[in-house]
Parts: structure tokens; sequence; C-alpha cells
């Protein structure tokens, strides 16, 4: 707990007294952890244990467990590759690793410079759009291998004019 800020630790303390009164926070908790800090680091889970009386054990259970909740930092952009049945029988594993190769990481990683993380994801719901993609939120739909490099040069050339 000593890595972190005092004002890092008061904010976890203030999203953890939010849900003081539910009879089952945790979700709520990590989850507005995750919006605010992007991720769920094990010291923040230690303070998290010490204000709800939760174990640490349980608490990591749960971030480990559910795929939106990450351990370490994610990048500005984050890539997710469907491979549901759908997206992985129309391509979905083909344009994952080309993701891989053109941003020299493997899924669940991050780029060097903090830029991107890929992320292989289980059925995303867009099964008639496959194989699709999503980056913040944005859903590119029926995303081709070809199309790969086009996409990753939109977010490199949005960072080179920001």
């Amino acid at each position: 707990m000593a890595h972190l800020q005092a004002a890092a630790v008061q904010k976890i303390n203030e999203i953890c007294d939010r849900y003081a009164n539910e009879k089952t926070p945790l979700m709520m908790i990590l989850s507005d952890i995750q919006k605010e800090y992007g991720y769920i680091p094990l010291e923040v889970q230690e303070i998290v244990s010490a204000r709800t009386g939760i174990s640490v054990a349980e608490i990591y259970g749960v971030v480990t467990f559910y795929s939106f909740f990450s351990l370490t930092p994610k990048g500005k952009y984050v890539i997710g590759v469907c491979l549901g049945t759908a997206c992985y029988v129309k391509g979905a594993q083909q344009v994952l690793d080309k993701f891989s190769e053109l941003l020299g990481i493997k899924p669940g990683e991050t780029t060097a410079d903090g830029l991107f993380t890929l992320d292989a994801l289980r059925c995303i719901g867009a099964c008639g759009i496959a194989p699709a993609v999503t980056i913040n939120g944005k859903v590119y739909p029926k995303l081709s291998v070809d199309a790969v490099p086009k996409v990753v040069k939109e977010y490199k050339d949005m960072e080179a004019n920001a």
C-alpha cells in the first residue's frame, strides 16, 4: 500500500464508502475502481479488503474471474477481438494474429508505449457482424485481416495528431 499516493487511497476509500449499505458491494466497488484507474492491482485489493472485510483471496478471485477487470494497466486503446464461434469460423483468429504481429504483443499484453492493449474475447454477442473487433467500445464489423493495418494506422495517426 505504500506505493499508492494518499489521494488514490482516499478515492478508493470513498468508493468503498459509497456502497457501505449494500449487502453485496464487491462488484460495484471493483467496477468503480476499474473505471477510475483502469486496473485493480493487489495493493488496491488489500485496501478494499480492509474496508469491506472481504478477504483478499475472494477479491482476487473476482478480479481474475471477470474479463472486464484487470490486474495490470491497460493501454489507451483496448483492442478486443471476439473469438466466439461465429467470429472464429469467419477468421477472427487470423485477425487477432495480425493485430499481434503489427503491435508486437500477445493477447493480454500492452505495448511498451502504453498505447494498445490486445485482448482475445469470448462471444460479445455480435455474431451477425462476425468477425467483430471492439476498440474502446467502437465496434468494427466484419473486420478482415487486410483491414487490420488500416485500423492500427488510424489510431497511431490520432496519437500523432493529438
